[in-house]
C-alpha cells in the first residue's frame, strides 16, 4: 500500500472511528446512568419498605407500652427517630448533615430515607432509615458497559477497515493505472533519449559545425527528459529495487553531477561556488545518492534567476545547496514535499523531486530541512547522521 493510500485510509479511520466511538461512549454513558439510577431506585424502595416495617413496630410499641422497649433494628439497615424539633431521640446510628427537605438522598456510599411518622409514636415525628449502597450490581453494570464498548470497538474497527478499503479502492485503481502509464511511457522514453544524448556528444566531439547553441538547447532538453526518466523509474521501482550498499565518495560524485548539469548552468549564466571537502565517504547505494544530489541540484538551477548564484557546501557533517532564486512561501514548504505537489506551476516538472529526496533521507536516517525567503533565496540542508 502506497503512503498516499495509507494516509487516506488513516484519515478515514480516524474520522470514522472517533465519531463512532464517541457516539457509542455517549450511548453507553446514558445506558449506564439510566440503569445505575434504576439500581439506586430499587435500593431506595427497600429503604421505604424497611421504614414501613419499623413504623409498624413503633405503632405496636406505642399501643402496648411497657418498661421494656426493644427498638426495632435489622441489619443491613440503620435507623434513627427524631422529634418535631428534629432533635435526635434514639436509634441504631446518628446521622449528620441530614437533608430534611428530601425524602431520599445519597451521602457518599450510603442511602438515606426520611419517613414522616403520624401520629407521633412515642413522641417521634421523623424516622430516618439508611444503608450502604450495594455496589455489586453497579460493578456488574460497569463490567457489562466496558465489555460492550470493547466488542463494539473491535467490530467497528474491522468494519472501518473494510469500508476504508472500499473507500480508497477507486484511488488505488487510478494510481495503478497512472503507474502503469508512467512505466510504459518511461520505457518508451529511454531509447530515444539515450540516442539523442549520445549523438549530441559525438557531434560536439568529432565535428566542428555551426549551430552550437541549437545543439546546446537539444542537450538541455534531452538531459531534462533523461532526469525525469530516471526519477520516474526510481519511484516505480523504489520498493522492489535491489540496493547495493557500499562506500561512495560523495565528494567526487557531487563534482560529477555538477559537471553533468553544466549545460543547464551555463544556459542560465549561473555562478556556482563550490566548497567540497575531499574524501566525504558514506555507505549508500549509488543510485540513491545520485537521485538525492540530482534533485537538489536541478531544483537549485530550475528555480533560480538568470545570472543568479548557487553555493554548494559539502563536509562530513552536512550537504548545503543554496540558490538566489525565486524562493518558496512559508505555507508551501510542507506542501511541496508531497508527491505531485508544486508551489510554482510556471516551471516544468511533475512535483516528484522533493518526494524522492524525502524517501532517500528517510531510508538512510539523514535529516532534511528547507529554509527559504520568498523572492530571495532557498537553502537545502542534508544533515548526515553518523
Amino acid at each position: 500500500m502506497l503512503s498516499s493510500e495509507k494516509r487516506s485510509l488513516f484519515r478515514f479511520l480516524s474520522i470514522y472511528l472517533s465519531s463512532t466511538l464517541l457516539l457509542f461512549l455517549l450511548a453507553t454513558f446514558i445506558f449506564y446512568d439510566y440503569h445505575k439510577h434504576e439500581i439506586i431506585d430499587i435500593q431506595n424502595s427497600e429503604l421505604g419498605i424497611e421504614a414501613e416495617h419499623i413504623t409498624q413496630r413503633l405503632r405496636q410499641l406505642n399501643q402496648t407500652f411497657t418498661k421494656e422497649l426493644t427498638y426495632p433494628y435489622q441489619k443491613p439497615f440503620e435507623s434513627a427517630i427524631y422529634n418535631l424539633d428534629k432533635e435526635y431521640i434514639f436509634g441504631s446510628f446518628k446521622p449528620s448533615n441530614i437533608l430534611w427537605n428530601k425524602e431520599y438522598y445519597q451521602d457518599e456510599n450510603r442511602l438515606f430515607h426520611i419517613h414522616p411518622l403520624f401520629p407521633y409514636y412515642l413522641g417521634a415525628s421523623h424516622l430516618i432509615v439508611s444503608k450502604n449502597i450495594n455496589q455489586d450490581p453497579i460493578n456488574n453494570l460497569i463490567k457489562m458497559s466496558i465489555l460492550f464498548l470493547f466488542i463494539a470497538g473491535i467490530f467497528f474497527t474491522l468494519l472501518g477497515l473494510f469500508l476504508g478499503k472500499l473507500f480508497i479502492a477507486p484511488m488505488k485503481e487510478s494510481i495503478e493505472k497512472m503507474n502503469k502509464f508512467i512505466e510504459d511511457t518511461t520505457h518508451e522514453f529511454n531509447t530515444p533519449i539515450s540516442t539523442i544524448l549520445t549523438n549530441i556528444e559525438l557531434i560536439d566531439t568529432v565535428y566542428d559545425c555551426e549551430g552550437k547553441q541549437e545543439l546546446q538547447r537539444i542537450e538541455i532538453a534531452s538531459k531534462t527528459l533523461s532526469r525525469l526518466y530516471e526519477d520516474l523509474t526510481y519511484l516505480k521501482l523504489n520498493h522492489n529495487y535491489h540496493r547495493e550498499i557500499k562506500s561512495i565518495n560523495i565528494s567526487n560524485l557531487l563534482k560529477d553531477r555538477v559537471e553533468y548539469f553544466n549545460t543547464l548552468i551555463e544556459s542560465k549564466k549561473l555562478k556556482v561556488t563550490q566548497h567540497i571537502d575531499k574524501e566525504v565517504v558514506f555507505d549508500i547505494d549509488k543510485n540513491d545518492a545520485i537521485r538525492l544530489i540530482d534533485n537538489i541540484l536541478s531544483n537549485a538551477i530550475k528555480y533560480n534567476k538568470k545570472e543568479g548564484e548557487i553555493d554548494i557546501i559539502l563536509n562530513m557533517k552536512n550537504l548545503i545547496i543554496k540558490n538566489s532564486g525565486i524562493g518558496i512561501k512559508k505555507e508551501d514548504i510542507n506542501l511541496i514535499q508531497n508527491r505531485f505537489k508544486r508551489a510554482n506551476s510556471s516551471e516544468g516538472g511533475f512535483g516528484i523531486g522533493l518526494d524522492i529526496i524525502s524517501q532517500v533521507v528517510e531510508r538512510y536516517g539523514f535529516k532534511f530541512t528547507i529554509d527559504s525567503v520568498y523572492n530571495k533565496s532557498t537553502k537545502v540542508y542534508i544533515l548526515w547522521k553518523k
